[in-house]
């Protein structure tokens, strides 16, 4: 016979379960939105003669890194931070290290860029994958809570707050989207992905990240399996970043967005387009030829950009100017790589 004690465990993990899933189903079916708001676009400030700026820096810390790659496009200046509140999005799809979640030292040196510059507060949130709820928890596993708390930042988690309804005006597979209250509570937004592959959307940058700001009950995978890229491209349509810094330092270069084969190839990108940032993620994973999603097409080929484009989110490829600091010999082969891959100069 079953001991009480087994059986009341039996019990307890069954309710916890039901629980569980009973609190998620009730978020896929209901949204409740706060309120509606207008698409939030902000001008990008990085560019010079119409054409968007990327920077790519090799060297010295990552801090360092960073601050040169903005640097390349123009420096935090052109955000005029002083006094402002700042929405930090690192990738917390799961509690996994990275690459398949932002380094938390990069998290923690644009935390502290930020308050260098003049930020009122910084907040660092995000919202993790259906499977691997809850995001505070992931956070903490893979240690961006840490890094982001011991910078000076606010921690959060999307699913905490409330919602807001944003009409996509242009979008073929979905006319609104429910984004996080998180978008409108802050003056600045700074999108910080790492550069990975991904299974169903071939690969996971600027552009996916911010599906990390959406409500589950629009994943791509619940709204359209067969057109998961150009769903990533229509819900950008309801916020442009105001700059993405992008985490290089590692990379995934295989597999994902759960785990997959790592390099180091030790970069750090900037720019206010999502678009050319992608671009250069992309060449750099196609340089090492192992992810067949992504090696079978061009870059300017890829479902993501081509779709992104159509929507007049970033710039194509006559308007894109690259920057790049200094590196050693890899750095210097690896940038080789990705403007043979680009066709940018």
């Amino acid at each position: 016979m079953m001991s009480r004690r087994l059986l009341l465990r039996i019990f307890a993990s069954t309710g916890a379960l039901l629980a569980f899933h009973g609190s998620v189903a009730g978020e896929l079916l209901f949204v409740r939105p706060l309120r509606k708001e207008r698409p939030r676009m902000p001008i990008d400030p990085f560019t010079e003669g119409g054409k968007a700026l990327v920077g790519v820096s090799g060297a010295g810390s990552v801090e360092e890194r960073v601050k040169k790659a903005v640097a390349l496009i123009g420096g935090f200046r052109k955000l005029d931070i002083k006094g402002k509140t700042v929405l930090v999005k690192p990738n917390v799809v799961s509690g996994s290290p990275s690459p398949t979640t932002t380094s938390p030292d990069l998290v923690a040196a644009v935390v502290r860029l930020l308050y260098r510059q003049g930020a009122r507060e910084v907040v660092v949130g995000d919202m993790s994958a259906l499977l691997t709820r809850a995001t505070l928890k992931n956070m903490k596993k893979c240690g961006i809570r840490q890094a982001a708390e011991g910078a000076g930042a606010r921690v959060v988690a999307f699913e905490d707050y409330g919602w807001i309804e944003v009409a996509l005006p242009g979008a073929r597979y979905l006319k609104k989207a429910y984004v996080t209250e998180w978008l409108y509570r802050t003056d600045l937004f700074v999108n910080l992905p790492v550069i990975k592959t991904h299974r169903s959307a071939s690969y996971s940058i600027c552009l996916k990240n911010f599906i990390g700001c959406t409500h589950l009950k629009q994943r791509p995978y619940l709204v359209d399996h067969d057109h998961w890229e150009e769903l990533v491209a229509e819900f950008n349509l309801a916020c442009r970043p105001d700059l993405n810094i992008v985490d290089g330092t590692v990379a995934m270069i295989e597999g994902g967005p759960w785990e997959g084969t790592p390099a180091p190839t030790g970069i750090v990108i900037a720019s206010g387009d999502r678009v050319a940032a992608d671009v250069i993620g992309l060449g750099m994973i196609r340089s090492f030829g192992r992810w067949q999603m992504v090696t079978e097409k061009g870059v300017w080929d890829q479902r993501q950009i081509r779709h992104a484009l159509l929507l007049g989110l970033g710039k194509g490829k006559g308007d894109i100017l690259l920057r790049t600091g200094d590196g050693d010999e890899r750095f210097r082969d690896l940038l080789r790589e990705v403007r043979r891959e680009t066709g940018l100069q």
